[in-house]
């Protein structure tokens, strides 16, 4: 085996057994380690020169980083996340004639697009979308995402709240929880101007919390301008304390007849 294909593969080696424990601060500085390795060999994206060796330094590459876009999941970075993915991509777009397809693809395909629906990234993420094959659609991992898109633009927040508990794969649950809380912030927004007070049940059911303390917390931690008393959730405080802008009405009357006179003698 080339020196440097056995080099990257022991250190990849390293890289899983880090990930395997949860060491994801080895694991941060094992994976800048690979993709300074990976920079020397020539069949990579974009040159895709010919190689001896161009399956395997493929395969592994695009191993290396699909498991940089899981590692930027569990370590809950997002901008890293992004960089991956792009640097990812090309591998399951340019090397379909060379290298086996990835059983990840589609999880991570699906994650990407999970990502730019909680980023509010809507028309990146039907760009990404009518880049798949129309047999991509029938996969789980993106049905599940493009039925979340549905959901959230039809406003059917319950069943997006909902979905958390169906995720296809289990990287998908920190994307799923920023996208509840999205959610539940928009809820509770709309709340507050409808209605003076709710029951806890009825705050529990609408913000979609199954306990008490659940709902507790979320208040004490997102809205502590609300107030929990009489076994009642009251929005008035929340009212009141937001400012009251008031109308200049004298002003906008003699702006109104300035106007009207400029007019007059335009005419």
């Amino acid at each position: 085996m080339d020196p440097r294909l056995t080099e990257v593969t022991q250190l990849f080696g390293r890289f899983k057994a880090a990930f395997v424990r949860s060491d994801f601060s080895s694991c941060d500085k094992l994976l800048s380690q690979l993709k300074v390795l990976l920079t020397k060999f020539p069949s990579l994206p974009p040159s895709f020169q010919e190689s001896p060796n161009a399956i395997q330094e493929l395969t592994i590459a695009r191993d290396i980083y699909e498991h940089a876009v899981v590692l930027s999941v569990k370590t809950e970075d997002q901008d890293a996340f992004e960089r991956d993915f792009f640097q990812l991509k090309p591998y399951y777009t340019d090397t379909s004639g060379i290298i086996p397809p990835s059983p990840q693809e589609y999880p991570i395909l699906g994650l990407n697009l999970l990502r730019l629906l909680v980023q509010n990234r809507i028309a990146e993420f039907h760009t990404e979308l009518e880049l798949l094959p129309t047999s991509a659609l029938e996969n789980p991992c993106i049905k599940y995402a493009v039925e979340l898109e549905q959901s959230f633009m039809e406003g059917a927040y319950n069943r997006v709240l909902s979905a958390r508990q169906a995720v296809p794969h289990e990287t998908y649950v920190y994307f799923m929880d920023l996208l509840a809380k999205t959610v539940r912030d928009e809820i509770a927004g709309c709340s507050e101007k409808a209605y003076d007070h709710l029951s806890i049940a009825d705050a529990k059911n609408i913000l979609m919390f199954s306990l008490d303390q659940d709902l507790a917390t979320y208040i004490s931690e997102e809205r502590p301008e609300w107030e929990i008393r009489s076994g009642c959730v009251f929005f008035q405080k929340a009212r009141e304390s937001a400012p009251s802008k008031e109308i200049p009405s004298l002003q906008l009357i003699n702006q109104t007849l300035s106007y009207a006179r400029e007019l007059e003698r335009i005419v």
